[in-house]
């Protein structure tokens, strides 16, 4: 398991772009909750939650990601497992159970499962790699997905869901789905989409889905410019903190609608109108370009990678960050609905800051094997 290791192959770029996110990232927050001292701990939780985080990138880089593959019953049993006592009995925030509580600290198994996902479809197609791509080969991949993905949907928590299913789809992009498969399910897709846009928008309600979650496309389609809360507020609020931040910003700590408050959840869901506020569309768009750094640098691993398993590792840890960054900064400019996905390694979340350095360790521990070895 570690006798192939060649440190000489680590992907430094990638560790510096992650390094960087992080502690912009950190800094960020320090300033979004500053003056709340009910939220001044979360400073130091996510300073200690990346330090733990840069060790595990080179635990997790030291051992052999097929490593991984020999464990998939253990990985997918024990998310199930996790997700299941979620659903049970995990505290509802904003209308969905996201997370317990260990002490002072909130675990979010959902943001794992993301990884989990990946591996176990790394494991799938590693040994589907020379069978037909028909309906079949599809099929069974979806229910590897969905075994963990009903349990999410049931918090309910349709937007991690989404994000599951867009990994899915990438690395059946990736690994060979056939144009007329992938035909089809764009249009059943863009016909599902559809429906649940519409209904929305007419207020009729939906199996599956909550009333909150139909209401925040309801208000994205046709948003109540009169309304002083919730999400269409919250949206509201992060626009005139972009625009107000201007070319250059208003300086560190001097974001009118971040440090007044006006802008809610500054420190998740947006982060980004709060760096855009302080450091203007010059901050904004460095961390656009480090993120993309990360992608490409990912993107990257999985071109070189020797096999089946460490290519779809490296496309699903890119996929992974790719949307939902893209995802968190199209709400913050209000051209998607709201979401509740944060920006990866910026936005406060120990659960998810340390999923992401998990998955950054087995892109790295794939980096460091792309060479046939030498017997």
């Amino acid at each position: 398991m570690l006798r192939d290791i060649s440190w000489r192959y680590f992907d430094f770029w990638l560790l510096g772009a992650v390094v960087l996110a992080t502690a912009f990232g950190t800094t960020m927050i320090r300033s979004a909750v500053a003056g709340n001292e009910g939220l001044l701990p979360l400073i130091n939780r996510q300073i200690y939650f990346a330090l733990a985080g840069l060790v595990l990138i080179f635990v997790v880089a030291a051992v052999d990601y097929r490593f991984w593959m020999a464990i998939y019953r253990p990985i997918f049993i024990v998310m199930s497992i996790l997700l299941f006592a979620l659903f049970l009995s995990a505290q509802a925030v904003f209308g969905a159970a996201r997370w317990f509580q260990v002490g002072v600290l909130f675990v979010q198994p959902t943001e794992f499962a993301k990884i989990a996902t990946i591996l176990l479809l790394a494991r799938y197609f590693e040994k589907t790699q020379d069978r037909p791509r028909g309906m079949r080969w599809i099929i069974v991949a979806f229910l590897w997905v969905f075994g963990l993905a009903i349990w999410i949907l049931l918090q309910p928590n349709l937007s991690n869901v989404v994000v599951l299913l867009v990994i899915l789809a990438s690395l059946l992009w990736f690994n060979g789905i056939h144009l007329k498969h992938l035909a089809l399910f764009a249009g059943l897709g863009a016909l599902l989409m559809g429906v649940i846009v519409t209904f929305s928008a007419l207020g009729i309600r939906i199996p599956f889905l909550q009333e909150y979650q139909q209401q925040r496309i309801a208000n994205f389609i046709l948003p109540d410019p009169n309304a002083t809360f919730g999400a269409v507020y919250n949206v509201q609020q992060a626009l005139i903190a972009i625009g107000s931040g201007g070319l250059f910003g208003l300086g560190y700590g001097h974001g009118t609608q971040t440090q007044l408050r006006f802008l809610k959840v500054r420190h998740t869901d947006f982060i980004f109108s709060a760096i855009s506020e302080e450091f203007g569309l010059v901050g904004a768009l460095l961390v656009i370009v480090i993120i993309v750094l990360v992608v490409w640098r990912c993107l990257r691993t999985a071109q070189k990678a020797r096999d089946v398993a460490g290519m779809t590792i490296a496309y699903g840890v890119a996929t992974l960050i790719f949307f939902q960054g893209m995802v968190n900064i199209g709400v913050n400019l209000n051209i998607v609905p709201v979401s509740g996905l944060p920006l990866p390694f910026i936005s406060y979340g120990g659960s998810g800051l340390t999923s992401l350095m998990l998955g950054i360790g087995l892109v790295e521990s794939v980096a460091m094997r792309h060479r046939q070895l030498e017997f």
